[in-house]
């Protein structure tokens, strides 16, 4: 195990022109992997906040109503964030039919991973290569030296598919992209958000994790970011199940802020070991 110590938090400003609900998924997923020292939720004007945990998945949410008037929703955490770290030659694949139940639904197409459509070509390229840790990297490498990495390129509807063919995308494109050729390939997947160390400029980062021998392992295919130094909030077939704010109401996002700082002293570096963060599903 590899141990590093982290702050980490964002802040979030809004207009609210009316009554609306807000649910926010920007909480530090609490596992054994990452242990919460401190934190703290907050909003301007203070708010009754309603917490509660997903039972699937291990997603956090804060929920409130607000009427008119600006807002700012305010979130700082602590944490103590640990590695699980294997050679990656020692991590094979498992087959669908020795899958957990739990996993099976990583298979499937989602509505940002088309992976049915993408079956031809995953197998093209992928379909040949020796199973395993290796292969998932082999589809980083892939989608890193094809698609370029470009903001403003891609809009909330964009999907795997969209990515595969225009070769443009930021972050959650990568990540769908990948999700789609692995489960294509019948390896399970999942889309991963969370906060990321030396990340530039400073945002929420999206990347995924493969089901391999028995345990989630990560994998970031833009390489903007070391895996060691990423926080999970929270995991889903796609961005879909993993937005950081969902907001019913009249109401107009104006600013954001996130940060994420070192407290160990010690400096993340990206390695092509295998790494979890994130253990079995529960």
């Amino acid at each position: 195990m590899e141990s590093n110590q982290y702050q980490v938090g964002c802040e979030l400003n809004y207009t609210v022109s009316g009554e609306s609900a807000f649910i926010f998924n920007v909480s530090v997923a609490d596992n054994e992997f990452q242990q919460i020292v401190a934190e703290q939720f907050t909003t301007e004007p203070p708010l009754e906040v309603v917490s509660s945990r997903s039972p699937i998945e291990d997603k956090r949410h804060h929920r409130f109503v607000m009427n008119a008037g600006p807002l700012k929703v305010m979130y700082s955490a602590t944490v103590q964030l640990s590695h699980h770290i294997r050679t990656a030659d020692e991590v094979p694949e498992t087959g669908p039919g020795a899958l957990p139940a739990d996993v099976v639904p990583y298979l499937y197409p989602s509505r940002y991973c088309e992976s049915d459509k993408l079956v031809r070509l995953a197998q093209h390229e992928f379909g040949k290569l020796e199973q395993g840790f290796s292969r998932v990297t082999a589809i980083c490498n892939w989608i890193r030296d094809n698609v370029e990495y470009l903001r403003g390129s891609t809009d909330p509807q964009t999907s795997a598919f969209d990515t595969a063919t225009e070769r443009a995308g930021v972050c959650r494109d990568f990540a769908h992209l990948a999700i789609a050729f692995c489960r294509a390939l019948a390896i399970p997947a999942r889309f991963t958000s969370g906060y990321a160390f030396a990340l530039e400029p400073p945002d929420f980062h999206a990347y995924f994790e493969a089901w391999l021998d028995g345990r989630w392992y990560i994998f970031d295919p833009t390489r903007l970011a070391p895996q060691t130094g990423l926080i999970r909030i929270g995991t889903g077939r796609d961005a879909a199940d993993t937005s950081f704010a969902t907001i019913f109401g009249p109401v107009a996002f104006t600013a954001m802020k996130v940060t994420m700082i070192s407290t160990s002293g010690e400096t993340p570096v990206y390695t092509t070991d295998a790494i979890s963060t994130s253990g079995c599903l529960k």
